[in-house]
């Protein structure tokens, strides 16, 4: 039935436009009654009739490649929804190198459909349900004989260049995704990298203003490049990423966190068993284990099958639970690399394109356990200011208080100047006391630490 033109006026009228969602020309995102759905240019109808009928939309969310969606309208789609929105500043190594491969595996099966992706952000990648998967599927156009692939340059510099860096020099230059959001430009990685690193091909004659078909070593400019010096330009990079390794030299042993001074066994066991009962008992369908050091209690919420986003600022910690997660095969948890001290803020055009942590979504229930007394001794936070913080991520709080006199508290005062008269259990309790609701509150056996259970007031 044709719609009349109220309807449609109206229709746009409730369009919520999302601010990521404005540099594509093929087409926008937008929420309606709080649902996600994807318009469709008509300039780019033609490709996406030729991606649904070459069979490449289902190969790829057959192969779990590609997100998948409903047809609302010839023009609108409705997306599945992710879980998580999450940015490659966020993703350990491993993450981003998963996601770099995935992009590369998409552009092969493309070509093999006479398609090609017309860009290569890693921000059109997210992970869902434990694996990298395309979220824009109006990334492809049809493949025309002798062009190049306009988004090498976007995808080295989105992918290989951050790998590369984080492989040969420091683990914390991924953090320069950050600051270019479209990319690490190309001649400052060239200016950082090791001398054998910068003669790699895709940086070195990028680098000088050239780009070139590295298995073959011709100027894209200067001929018509065929199909198959892409599929082996592809392979190239697949093989130079698979190459790229990172080991970690945290001094941080979080792997023996829970042992000796921190936990007896008897200790730690009673405090699983007191956080699994308040999770049965609570049943929250997602779960932000905030400073999830091993993970354990991360697990612990997984293996429940509730949706959980563990976070630290050690990407050594989120890149051994990233590792243990594929080779768990668990798809329910998400690891993440962020600083609370100094979570991803809101940046990007009209600093709305990426959001920050607190806009992009909140949690049925927040974790916080070994935390506090980090915040608030190491970083000086107030205890009201961490309260208030907490209070914007979650309905449901379980957090850990550990006193003053404590071992490991003790450690953290041992080089500086005691100035934290407040951070006593009564202040702990008044200062937190002013967001949540205390519902409940178990000391852990054979240990001075205290649980609690608070709902957001």
């Amino acid at each position: 039935m044709e719609k009349n033109k109220e309807d449609v006026q109206l229709e746009k009228k409730t369009e919520i436009r999302e601010p990521s969602s404005f540099r594509d020309p093929s087409g926008y995102l937008f929420r309606q009654d709080g649902e996600l759905y994807r318009r469709i240019d008509c300039s780019y109808e033609h490709h996406y009739a030729y991606f649904t009928m070459s069979g490449l939309y289902d190969k790829l969310v057959n192969s779990g490649l590609l997100i998948s969606h409903k047809e609302v309208d010839l023009d609108l789609l409705k997306p599945e929804p992710i879980e998580f929105i999450s940015y490659p500043y966020e993703w350990c190594f491993s993450q981003l190198k998963s996601a770099a491969l995935a992009t590369l595996v998409i552009q092969k099966i493309a070509l093999e459909h006479n398609m090609i992706l017309k860009d290569a952000s890693a921000y059109n990648i997210q992970f869902h349900n434990g694996k990298p998967v395309l979220i824009d599927t109006l990334s492809f156009e049809i493949y025309e004989e002798g062009k190049p692939w306009v988004a090498y340059r976007q995808f080295c510099q989105h992918f290989l260049v951050p790998l590369m860096l984080m492989a040969y020099k420091d683990i914390r230059l991924g953090q320069l995704l950050k600051v270019f959001i479209d990319g690490i430009p190309i001649d400052l990685a060239y200016s950082l990298l090791p001398f054998k690193a910068r003669h790699n091909p895709h940086i070195y004659f990028q680098a000088k203003g050239q780009e070139y078909i590295v298995s073959e070593s011709v100027k894209i400019e200067e001929c018509k490049v065929s199909k198959d010096s892409l599929v082996k330009l592809v392979k190239h990079l697949e093989l130079t990423i698979n190459k790229l390794k990172w080991k970690s030299v945290s001094k941080e042993r979080w792997d023996s966190y829970y042992e000796g001074e921190s936990y007896t066994k008897k200790a730690f066991s009673h405090k699983k068993w007191i956080i699994s009962v308040w999770l049965d008992m609570l049943s929250p369908k997602t779960v932000w284990d905030l400073g999830t050091n091993t993970g354990a209690f991360s697990q612990l919420a997984s293996d429940k099958g509730i949706t959980t986003i563990s976070f630290d600022s050690d990407p050594a910690v989120i890149e051994r639970s990233y590792l243990n997660t594929v080779a768990n095969k668990d798809t329910h948890i998400l690891p993440l690399v962020l600083d609370l001290t100094n979570p991803s803020p809101n940046i990007g055009w009209a600093n709305e394109e990426r959001q920050s942590l607190v806009d992009r979504n909140s949690a049925d229930m927040v974790l916080a356990l070994a935390l506090v007394h980090h915040l608030a001794i190491s970083n000086n936070v107030p205890l009201g200011m961490i309260a208030e913080f907490f209070s914007k991520l979650g309905q449901t709080l379980i957090i850990e208080f550990v006193p003053k006199d404590n071992p490991q508290v003790q450690r953290l005062l041992s080089t500086r100047k005691d100035i934290f008269d407040h951070y006593t259990e009564s202040d702990f309790e008044t200062e937190f006391g002013k967001f949540f609701l205390i519902n409940e509150k178990k000391p852990i056996l054979e240990s001075d630490r205290i649980l609690y259970l608070m709902e957001k007031r």
